[in-house]
């Protein structure tokens, strides 16, 4: 369900920016009597497509253990543009236009890396734990990486996340599914080493 509603969400965010930008484009253009033909034509189509937007982006919030700052940002900045272009195309006003779409541009920005300023989290991984004991290596990477979604009990299901505990992969299968990511798992294999992974894998293996 998850996976599905989030592939959707990326389809309207899509389509939803397309339309944005060619309303802007030709209001930039002067083309003034052709965008109003276009807002006219597709007039049905786009409050097809903000309803699912909307839609799908509330179900994805509630629904995501990756939520942070960035979600609110995220959240505003559409919230903003909304109102902006409503008035900006009923009015011809380019500056306002221009705005509601850089805003729409920023806000699929935030979405993409999780973050205010487009900087993806977790950049100096393998360092992060450099200091935690061997033995609370697993346990130390789960809570900080994996907890969010799966719960401290591997049950939590968030973002589509599988039961843990209920798992049938192989040892071997489960550090190549945390190093590469799968669905809308992201990989860890650029911020986490081998060994870490592999101590996080024993840490989940435990909840069988």
């Amino acid at each position: 369900m998850y996976k599905g509603m989030l592939h959707t969400h990326t389809l309207v965010v899509i389509l939803f920016l397309l339309q944005y930008l060619v309303k802007t484009l030709l209001l930039l253009l002067n083309k003034n009597e052709t965008l109003q033909n276009y807002i006219r034509k597709t007039k049905v189509a786009e409050i097809i497509v903000s309803v699912l937007f909307l839609a799908t982006g509330v179900y994805l919030a509630f629904n995501s253990g990756n939520n942070g700052t960035w979600l609110w940002v995220k959240l505003i900045a559409v919230l903003l543009s909304i109102p902006l272009a409503v008035i900006g195309f009923k009015k011809m006003n380019k500056t306002l236009a221009v705005i509601s779409l850089m805003l729409i541009v920023y806000a699929y920005g935030v979405s993409e890396t999780k973050s205010p300023v487009f900087k993806k989290a977790g950049t100096g991984g393998v360092n992060q734990f450099s200091d935690v004991p061997a033995g609370q290596l697993g346990s130390a990477i789960y809570e900080s990486k994996c907890m969010n979604c799966h719960g401290a009990d591997g049950k939590l299901g968030l973002s589509g996340a599988k039961e843990l505990g209920a798992s049938m992969l192989t040892h071997e299968e489960k550090m190549e599914l945390i190093t590469n990511g799968k669905g809308a798992m992201m990989g860890f294999g650029g911020e986490l080493s081998q060994e870490q992974i592999h101590a996080v894998t024993i840490y989940i293996e435990e909840f069988k």
